[in-house]
């Protein structure tokens, strides 16, 4: 076992085995960001040793709906059922002897099933373990029911999907109930649809003991969790420095958060694994997928990271103190999926002389033939279709290589209400490479399939009209799905935070100054939030702060989006770090496959604006 990691910790032995005090720290592994995860990161953890728990976060909207239709199909599907089969059945015989516990979402749509398979495994492995389920986010069968309260989208203001339509229908659970689950004594807890970082904080509430009303406590937990959910993108995945991290992340390690009673903690990996852990990794993070920093919204608490400070305190380990909570909301999200139509596009290439010109042309044409045969079928037209080229300058300079591109790709797709409909546009692509322009070309084999469009609907509902049920051992016990809010003043709604950094008045005249690309100054990670897109900046030095603020300006966000955005653009400040968040409204085409664009959840769109020029003072480079 690696001792790198014991610092000041009390180590204590009990039935032949060391764990940690609840009045020191815990140590928990983050060992899944989504499904369909690697699944080297469970071998990490046990080599590495002395971790209390590993957690595993595998549920985003679309992979609900897909669930189940699972389980719709069979009702002892419906989970992720590679949780069971090739995460612990390996290594579960290791977790038990060094006495490790498992928390995870594992159980999508279906967490019973996903329960009785995994006792299943316990009990052939001749294992004394105790598995936990926890149940009651699960709201489908009560479609109808809330389809007459008449719930409206609490970002579109849409009306409720028909309930006929709905392919799932979930409500966000937070941790409390995990804990209780721990605290009866569960080696193993298999939750269904949770916040994402909630399989975190329910360890941190079971180990210290936090109460309702310990705000601050809960937001250094939850991020904590926040670190920990997405897995490598915490110890160099989809980092700014890539190159830094490129020849080790066949081996990356996975993150691991050592949290203190108080809810700081400090992030590190496994030794020897490859990847790193950095102020820029560990900060790229904290800003993913946030919103509006001073109020991240939770069923256990508000968090305000704004104040967060990120300091390296050695070799691939970063310390992150000074989340701020506030009373937790009496409401929990819920997030419906519905069956909205059928979607069908496919990408070819073109390279050569006039390739963009060439590709346009040909996506054009497809357009045209795939219409006709509609008219022909007396067939509405398709609601929506979309021609995107990749590397064409004059279309869509975000995204070119280069001004003179001799080789694009386009992608042609198309929405419509039928599937055979939507078929039709495939059909068309693949019948019109004989008459296409000259440079077409592609990677052969199967022709693709029209696929299902489900659509998100997120809408409030009380914590009182939830009920949660932790089951095990054949026991099951009712509690409540988040805590009441302490009688305190309600946290602001969401707004543009604190006011931007002034630029010193003695550099505004600007003779002192260079002109440099972003990326010279800052770390960038983006992503999603329905159909909205989140871009996080943090600065390499804080006193770059200001300049960068100036320089992406509304206007200037606004224009480097201009061929996508649709809505607003907002712009939030955490001074604990110099560190902006920018959130662009209806700019992913609806997001998720709901979307015909390349790029629907926005995971690109930090690349876009590191080539954006910030005037800075010449002085502060050269200290760099």
């Amino acid at each position: 076992m690696s001792h790198n990691h014991l610092g000041n910790k009390i180590r204590y032995y009990r039935l032949g085995r060391p764990f940690v005090s609840r009045t020191t720290e815990i140590r928990i592994g983050g060992a899944s960001g989504y499904w369909g995860e690697s699944d080297m990161a469970v071998p990490q953890f046990l080599a590495e040793g002395g971790l209390d728990y590993i957690v595993f976060d595998y549920l985003a909207e679309i992979t609900m709906s897909i669930l189940a239709r699972q389980r719709a199909k069979d009702s002892e599907k419906g989970f992720a059922a590679d949780f069971v089969s090739a995460v612990l059945a390996p290594n579960l015989a290791q977790i038990a002897a060094q006495r490790v516990r498992v928390i995870s979402n594992a159980g999508g749509v279906n967490p019973a099933a996903c329960g009785r398979a995994v006792e299943a495994l316990v009990a052939r492995l001749g294992l004394d373990l105790k598995v936990a389920v926890i149940t009651g986010d699960d709201l489908l069968e009560r479609a109808g029911d809330l389809a007459a309260l008449g719930p409206q989208d609490m970002f579109s203001g849409a009306d409720f999907p028909d309930p006929e339509r709905l392919a799932s229908i979930n409500a966000y659970l937070g941790a409390f109930p995990i804990a209780a689950a721990l605290a009866d004594g569960a080696d193993i807890v298999i939750t269904g649809r949770c916040v994402d970082s909630a399989v975190t904080l329910g360890a941190c509430i079971h180990a210290f003991g936090w109460a309702p009303d310990q705000l601050d406590c809960l937001a250094g937990g939850s991020l904590a969790g926040h670190i920990l959910e997405c897995g490598p993108q915490a110890t160099g995945g989809n980092f700014t420095d890539w190159h830094r991290v490129a020849d080790t992340l066949d081996e990356v390690g996975y993150p691991i958060a050592e949290i203190r009673p108080d809810g700081s903690f400090t992030c590190t990996k496994p030794v020897g694994t490859g990847g790193e852990v950095s102020v820029g990794t560990v900060g790229e993070q904290m800003l993913y997928e946030i919103g509006d920093p001073a109020a991240y919204w939770l069923p256990d608490v508000c968090c305000d990271f704004t104040g967060v400070t990120l300091q390296a305190t050695g070799p691939d380990r970063v310390e992150v103190r000074g989340a701020r909570g506030r009373p937790a909301p009496e409401t929990l999200k819920v997030c419906a999926t519905w069956e909205d139509g059928w979607r069908a596009g496919a990408v070819s290439f073109f390279y050569g002389e006039s390739a963009a010109a060439k590709a346009r042309a040909f996506g054009e044409s497809v357009l045209r033939r795939a219409r006709a045969r509609l008219r022909g079928l007396n067939a509405p037209d398709f609601t929506e279709t979309l021609i995107e080229l990749i590397g064409d300058e004059s279309e869509y300079g975000a995204f070119a290589v280069a001004p003179d591109s001799r080789s694009v790709a386009v992608k042609i797709a198309a929405r419509h209400d039928q599937a055979r409909a939507a078929g039709l546009l495939l059909r068309e692509m693949s019948g019109h490479g004989l008459a296409a322009p000259p440079g077409l070309s592609g990677f052969a084999g199967a022709r693709a399939k029209p696929s299902p469009v489900l659509s998100l609907f997120s809408f409030l509902i009380p914590k009182q009209q939830v009920g949660v049920c932790v089951s095990m051992a054949g026991r099951d016990r009712q509690i409540p799905p988040g805590p009441r809010p302490p009688a305190a003043p309600a946290p602001p709604s969401i707004s543009a935070g604190a006011a931007p950094v002034p630029v010193a008045a003695g550099d505004r005249d600007g003779t002192d100054r260079v002109t440099v690309p972003l990326i010279r100054l800052a770390w960038a990670r983006s992503g999603d939030k329905g159909n909205k897109a989140n871009i996080g900046i943090l600065p390499r030095h804080k006193a770059y702060a200001p300049w960068i603020w100036a320089a992406l300006s509304d206007d200037v966000i606004r224009a480097r989006f201009a061929h996508f955005l649709q809505g607003d653009v907002a712009r939030f400040y955490l001074p604990g770090t110099g560190a902006m968040n920018i959130l662009l409204d209806q700019v992913l085409g609806g997001g998720g496959v709901a979307s015909l664009r390349n790029d629907p959840q926005g995971k690109g769109y930090s690349q876009i604006v590191l080539q954006i020029p910030v005037s800075i003072p010449e002085h502060l480079l050269e200290a760099d």
